[in-house]
């Protein structure tokens, strides 16, 4: 997921003329003046949030000292923000979700995640396989809603790494419908209808009693 990249509505670039700025902005290099200091104050922005600062050093990368900002255009910023800092994805309105250069290895974990998203992803993998006849359609799937009814349901901090987890379950449960297909008949491939029956027995518990847990993924047990 990407973050604000179009800083328009904020900034107002003098590109080396006299004309005037904005009523109320101010230069980025004037940020830390008394004067712009009392007006973010008298604003009610409290400068030592860790909103606050997370908007203005996501504000000062996209831009140089030279560039303008006013006191609302800070204000819509510090929305994109909760109270520690933490970037809310605009889809989902939850923090914690935005993978950075900090978090990328860190994530790659299995950690536990709720039963009943495990469920909710096995039939709807189960689901759309068969309505799609094996084939991945990005058009249709609903994985998202899984993935996002999950969120919801594990720590903040807890959320990246849960997503990675759910990866792996997901790909398990895809490759045992792969691998039912086939075994009821050889010459099946991907986007051909799926052998009646097929899938019949197999469970949740069947798939994830052969898995195991190899280093940061889940892999079938041989």
């Amino acid at each position: 997921m990407s973050k604000i990249t179009d800083y328009s509505f904020l900034f107002q670039s003098m590109f080396g003329t006299k004309s005037t700025s904005a009523i109320g902005s101010f230069q980025l290099s004037q940020l830390n003046s008394c004067s712009v200091q009392a007006q973010l104050k008298a604003a009610g922005i409290d400068t030592n949030s860790r909103q606050y600062k997370a908007a203005i050093k996501q504000m000062t990368s996209n831009a140089n000292g030279t560039m303008y900002a006013n006191i609302q255009g800070i204000k819509n910023l510090m929305k994109s923000y909760d109270k520690d800092g933490d970037y809310i994805d605009p889809t989902t309105g939850l923090a914690g979700l935005l993978v950075t250069e900090e978090n990328a290895n860190s994530r790659k974990r299995i950690i536990s995640i709720p039963e009943s998203s495990k469920d909710e992803m096995f039939e709807l993998t189960k689901k759309e396989f068969l309505r799609e006849n094996g084939v991945l359609n990005g058009d249709t799937t609903k994985r998202s809603d899984v993935y996002t009814n999950m969120y919801r349901k594990v720590q903040k901090n807890d959320r990246l790494a849960a997503g990675y987890t759910m990866e792996q379950y997901e790909r398990a449960y895809r490759q045992a419908f792969i691998d039912a297909a086939r075994k009821a008949d050889t010459k099946w491939e991907i986007g051909k209808p799926i052998p009646s029956g097929a899938l019949d027995g197999i469970t949740r518990d069947s798939i994830e009693a052969n898995l195991k847990k190899a280093g940061g993924s889940l892999d079938v047990k041989i």
